[in-house]
């Protein structure tokens, strides 16, 4: 399989590098493209993507939603993740546009690192970038009186924590907390943590590469290896936050004025979920075989290559499987029916017209043209997508985990139901080739 494509941007400047080479003597290489044609039509053509009206979609529900980063403990051992949980409702219309979707030029640079592109594009890509927002309201107050349920979430190969906030936003506005991990397992396309106490009092970060698969072991080892260590982090950001909900006294080594009290007593410890994409879907169910408070788990677009073949007898609760139209491939799925068991009830479905990329951020952040050339939009347009993605999964949560909500109003979704669905896969019978690496 072949890397998945990201943003556009990153196609452009590879273009560009060919034309440009960096032996340029000018010690300024980013101000010299600037002064290229190149950069002015690649600049227009961005522009217009941006302008297209493809930005992150708000939540649809009834709860305005805040965002907060947590890092427990400051070491490489430690938790890092983003949190979306639901908030009060704004005074201010643009407070909905303050979260930083991507904070750091060190992810750009690790997505650059990631697909095998000078370093220098990292530069590049973040001029374009740096200003995304998404819909939800840094820092903001949680809104109390009500116990909510929890979703842990695990990123995809070469992604990290902030890029499916369309997905988080979402399921925090109809009431749920979401808390997406950034792994340390070396598959993020970059991540951080602090060396010592007095890196982290003059915020010095240690950055932690993605690292590219070594050729004299199996792919199949190492990523298993990672897998296992991605399952146990996600347990370990469960129990930091069910310490919080209990009372624990936690410290937040990040900058914050989110007083963590405030999620004293607000989850229901009965109603915790995991859900993740591609090697994300994989982990989460290798989440579920290793730790029972995770009553089920949502795999999207699973990639199921990294799970030992003794997990499919281990797990024991629900499994809802949500797959795009031309990601899977027919040993794929084979693998994904092995949780098929008469004792436990596992779904599947298939979303049409639809792409690896429907699941992340990127499919929005990009205009129409340039998302159907690179595959980060399918056929089906990317809300409706993410809309059928996100009212599916909410409907199995309260089926599972007992919710009292109107969420049972989607449940034929979960059968395929729609003229955009359709029930179990089309890779079935014919072999799809995979477009993407997760």
């Amino acid at each position: 399989m072949t890397s998945y494509k990201l943003p556009v941007i990153f196609c452009l400047c590879g273009c560009l590098m060919q034309v440009y080479p960096f032996d340029w003597p000018d010690l300024d290489p980013i101000k010299h493209i600037q002064s290229t044609e190149w950069y002015h039509k690649i600049k227009n053509l961005m522009s217009t993507s941006f302008n297209d009206k493809h930005q992150i979609p708000r939540g649809k529900g009834n709860y305005s939603v805040g965002c907060i980063d947590l890092m427990f403990d400051f070491t490489v051992k430690g938790s890092l993740l983003r949190l979306y949980y639901p908030s009060y409702d704004s005074q201010d219309d643009d407070d909905y546009h303050s979260t930083i979707w991507i904070p750091n030029k060190e992810y750009f640079r690790g997505l650059s690192n990631f697909l095998g592109m000078h370093k220098l594009m990292g530069k590049f890509i973040t001029h374009y970038f740096a200003s995304v927002t998404a819909p939800a309201n840094w820092d903001a107050p949680l809104k109390n009186g009500e116990k909510y349920p929890l979703i842990i979430f695990s990123h995809g190969l070469g992604a990290f924590r902030t890029v499916y906030s369309a997905l988080g936003v979402e399921l925090a506005s109809h009431g749920f907390i979401v808390a997406a991990v950034e792994h340390r397992d070396e598959s993020a396309s970059a991540t951080f943590y602090f060396e010592d106490e007095l890196a982290l009092q003059r915020n010095n970060k240690t950055w932690l590469p993605y690292k590219h698969l070594n050729s004299e072991i199996s792919e199949y080892t190492q990523r298993h290896q990672q897998v296992l260590q991605r399952a146990e982090e996600c347990s370990k950001a469960l129990d930091l936050i069910l310490d919080i909900n209990e009372g624990k006294t936690v410290e937040n080594v990040l900058n914050s004025t989110f007083n963590l009290q405030q999620l004293q007593d607000t989850i229901d410890e009965n109603k915790i979920a995991i859900m993740g994409h591609s090697f994300g879907g994989a982990t989460a169910i290798q989440s579920l075989s290793e730790d029972n408070r995770f009553r089920c788990a949502i795999a999207l677009d699973a990639w199921m290559n990294p799970l030992s073949e003794e997990l499919y007898s281990k797990v024991v609760q629900p499994i809802f499987f949500i797959n795009s139209e031309r990601f899977q491939t027919a040993e794929n799925v084979m693998k994904m029916r092995q949780f098929y068991l008469s004792d436990k009830e596992t779904k599947m479905i298939t979303i049409k017209g639809s792409v690896h990329q429907n699941f992340p951020d990127f499919t929005f952040v990009t205009g129409k043209i340039l998302g159907y050339i690179f595959s980060l939009k399918g056929d089906i347009n990317s809300d409706v997508a993410i809309g059928l993605t996100s009212k599916a999964s909410m409907a199995f949560l309260q089926k599972h985990l007992g919710l009292q909500r109107n969420f049972d109003q989607w449940d034929p979704l979960i059968e395929g139901e729609d003229i955009n669905l359709m029930r179990d896969s089309n890779a079935g019978s014919v072999t799809y080739l995979s477009e993407y690496l997760e």
